[in-house]
């Protein structure tokens, strides 16, 4: 034991709180605080101070030469320990966070389950020093922000699932239109958080989502993305679904060659034209059939209907007379793409396996052929993901796949520092830049 020891922390901004070594400092000790900390000495069971920015001269009982004799009944241990604490101060503006799984949440609007995952970062500062130290770091010998993190991901992950879950409820907002609401969200979300992580000796500075989004490949998504889409066209065409319904079934009607024309009509009529189309609508097509059963002697080679004499186009499926007496060209023989070596360039037949020339193993596309890199993600010809094999058993799957349908095993990888979901063929992690 030195006769007068000097503690002092340079500090870190990625550590909250930091433990001196020794635990037997001796009296006289002079601490040195910097402007950005608190210190706290852990004496007898309690912690004493703070102490702030300056210099300070600590009282730990141990006297040096003394000391060593009142230790000899306590195994050559002094029952004085004196403990440092150091806390940072800082503010810490770039905390991230992030939902490590897909939340399920009904989508208010359309009314079905959507996996939604939310991502951003939040900034915090110790406002309460000796709090901080009893309730968080314990006995610990420091607690850097990733411990933060972890500490503090259940409740962001709950209060965040509560809060957009709300928002979307209360203003019947979809998932797929939420991106206009993360300034709302955002705000919400930071008072809740605000309130739980006060407990703890922290101050908020700051809340931000910065995405809120669906995984593309979920097959609800995918469903519901193709359903808005076709509405969007029937919305630009100006007819509605059971209008498209009635076009589906007159077109159906006229590639029915054994039919008439009057039983076209009578079935496109039966099937609602009258109700959608109007009065109007349904005269002219009844005058339409009339005539048509008077002047039937133009038969449509394409549809079988019958049509007036002197008809420049099929009026069930648009056939153009004046195009039967030209040749039609015959369409272009398609010609197979030529398969080569990715690493030689020599040209592999479709079945092969081995190059013929430098004796490199085939990895064929899936779905044009061409011969790509074992390593690769996704096809250098046609750009299509390639599928990857099995984390346990070594068999070919899709990537979007989760589980081998051979072996059972998982196929999501996850960041063993912090947790995070980690794309097939990554070399780091996204979220903290571990080396995978």
């Amino acid at each position: 034991m030195a006769i007068i020891d000097r503690v002092k922390w340079e500090g870190t901004e990625n550590v909250f709180a930091w433990r001196y070594p020794s635990d037997q400092l001796s009296t006289w000790t002079q601490l040195i605080v910097m402007e950005s900390q608190e210190a706290f000495l852990a004496k007898e069971g309690r912690f004493e101070g703070p102490f702030g920015a300056g210099r300070h001269v600590l009282d730990t009982k141990n006297i040096p030469i003394l000391v060593e004799l009142l230790s000899l009944p306590f195994g050559q241990k002094t029952p004085f320990t004196a403990e440092v604490w150091f806390v940072n101060k800082m503010m810490n503006l770039d905390v991230k966070w992030g939902t490590p799984n897909p939340i399920q949440i009904q989508d208010p609007k359309y009314k079905v389950m959507i996996p939604v995952r939310a991502f951003g970062q939040f900034g915090v500062q110790v406002g309460h020093s000796k709090k901080f130290l009893t309730k968080l770091v314990g006995t610990l010998r420091d607690f850097s922000k990733n411990k933060l993190r972890e500490y503090l991901r259940g409740i962001i992950i709950t209060a965040a699932k509560d809060t957009i879950a709300e928002e979307l409820v209360s203003h019947q907002t979809s998932v797929l239109e939420v991106a206009a609401k993360l300034e709302e969200i955002s705000e919400s979300l930071a008072v809740n958080i605000r309130r739980k992580i006060e407990t703890f000796g922290l101050n908020l500075i700051n809340f931000q989502v910065n995405s809120i989004n669906v995984p593309e490949e979920d097959p609800a998504v995918s469903r519901l993305k193709e359903a808005l889409a076709k509405k969007a066209e029937m919305d630009i065409m100006g007819y509605s679904y059971q209008e498209k319904r009635s076009f589906d079934t007159m077109e159906k009607a006229a590639s029915n060659q054994g039919s008439s024309p009057s039983n076209f009509m009578g079935a496109g009529m039966g099937m609602g034209m009258g109700m959608t189309m109007g009065g109007a609508m349904g005269g002219a097509m009844g005058q339409m059939s009339t005539n048509l059963q008077f002047n039937s002697n133009l038969k449509c080679p394409e549809c079988g209907l019958q049509n007036q004499p002197n008809a420049r186009f099929c009026f069930g499926c648009g056939y153009s007379f004046h195009e039967s007496a030209e040749p039609k060209a015959s369409p272009p023989e398609k010609v197979a793409p030529k398969i080569t070596c990715n690493k030689c360039g020599a040209e592999l037949s479709p079945k092969s396996k081995f190059c013929p020339a430098c004796g490199d193993p085939v990895h064929p596309c899936p779905h044009c052929g061409a011969d790509n890199d074992p390593q690769a993600a996704t096809c250098a010809t046609c750009g299509k993901p390639l599928p990857l094999p099995c984390l346990k058993c070594g068999e070919l799957l899709a990537q979007a796949s989760k589980f081998c349908p051979h072996c059972g095993a998982s196929q999501i990888l996850s960041c063993a520092n912090c947790g995070h979901e980690l794309k097939p063929m990554a070399k780091f992690c996204p979220e903290c830049g571990t080396k995978i």
